[in-house]
């Protein structure tokens, strides 16, 4: 699976380490990169719904936006394009890390 970064400062958080707007503690910007490479690593949709932890759900209310859990309380956003007819394999284009109990 492939995936792309819609958010300047997910973008920033990426590619540094550290992002000026998002104020994150270390262990949460740590598993946003291991949701990354869990993300890449996937053959299918089917590894990732097998990782519990991960919590991978579509989110209500919306057509096409899902998250992942990257601890108790911060979840990675995403929307996901698919690339074949039975929707397992896509491009995840990371939109926000959401404050889950905010």
């Amino acid at each position: 699976m492939t995936v792309f970064i819609k958010d300047k400062d997910l973008e920033e958080l990426f590619r540094t380490g550290k992002s000026k707007k998002l104020k994150l503690p270390e262990h949460v910007v740590d598993k946003f990169f291991a949701t990354i490479q869990k993300i890449e690593a996937a053959v299918d949709l089917h590894d990732l719904l097998a990782d519990k932890g991960l919590r991978f759900e579509k989110l209500k209310g919306y057509d096409d936006t899902y998250s992942m859990r990257l601890n108790q309380k911060y979840r990675l956003e995403m929307t996901i394009t698919w690339t074949n007819d039975a929707q397992t394999v896509g491009d995840f284009y990371l939109i926000t890390i959401s404050n889950h109990y905010s």
